[in-house]
């Protein structure tokens, strides 16, 4: 007989009193690789989502950064667009040379307590990723994400912040999409993931520049397909490792 056990169907993500949703990430594009179907599905049913974007991504193609950058984010707003998503934010952190600073830290913080969110969605810091070396900004922006996340709820980290207003908030859990060991799924339906695809497509200018970069149609049904078949109810899903930061069984920030 087989030594090892079937892995264990990943159980869904309970959201359904979710009003708030904060996306960290650390470019444009970064949420459109399948999270986004997610994102649609939050906001078709009333969630506010929130997007924070670390850098412009300006690093990020051919041409010269003082014209990549706005093209990036007229792409970005588009993005949103298509998944219901009304509040994009971008700093200016350096595209390329993201740093786990206090500075970073402090930032994420300062938007989580702005924000409010139920939860906190940021991609995966881990060093391997999608069969590849995972890019350094994304790593930071995970821990960043991370690390401001519970930063928001302490009075004592950067009291400035409550200083000028921000009060201090608990979200109710952290959610890193792509992660290699996910806990839970969250269920998206086919008007989800055709939104998921049209978000992608609307970086038009950044996947001309990607050489061999899979059409959305195929990559993101794939990916989608692939979190539905390790998830408790099949069809499609998103999935991601969940920090349960006390808050999952319906309580709210303080």
């Amino acid at each position: 007989m087989p030594s090892h056990q079937a892995a264990r169907a990943l159980p869904t993500l309970p959201d359904e009193d979710v009003r708030r949703v904060l996306c960290v990430v650390a470019h444009p594009d970064d949420m459109e690789y399948g999270a986004s179907a997610a994102v649609h599905r939050w906001t078709a049913r009333g969630v506010e989502v929130t997007y924070l974007l670390l850098t412009a991504g300006e690093a990020g193609m051919a041409e010269a950064p003082e014209v990549v950058a706005p093209l990036r984010a007229r792409e970005q707003r588009t993005a949103c667009t298509t998944v219901g998503v009304e509040d994009l934010r971008i700093l200016a952190h350096p595209d390329g040379m993201l740093e786990p600073s206090l500075d970073l830290r402090r930032d994420v913080a300062r938007t989580v307590r702005d924000v409010r969110p139920d939860l906190v969605l940021t991609t995966t810091y881990e060093v391997e990723a999608h069969g590849s070396l995972n890019q350094a900004d994304h790593r930071t922006a995970g821990t960043a994400a991370a690390d401001g996340t519970r930063d928001a709820a302490n009075p004592w980290v950067f009291r400035e912040l409550g200083h000028d207003g921000y009060r201090p908030w608990q979200a109710r859990a952290l959610i890193v999409v792509g992660h290699s060991r996910p806990t839970h799924a969250i269920p998206v339906g086919p008007d989800d993931a055709a939104a998921s695809i049209a978000s992608l497509r609307s970086h038009e200018a950044y996947l001309a520049h990607v050489t061999g970069h899979p059409a959305p149609e195929e990559l993101i049904p794939r990916a989608l397909q692939e979190g539905g078949a390790q998830s408790e109810g099949g069809g499609l899903a998103v999935t991601a490792r969940v920090f349960d930061l006390g808050g999952l069984g319906g309580s709210t920030g303080q």
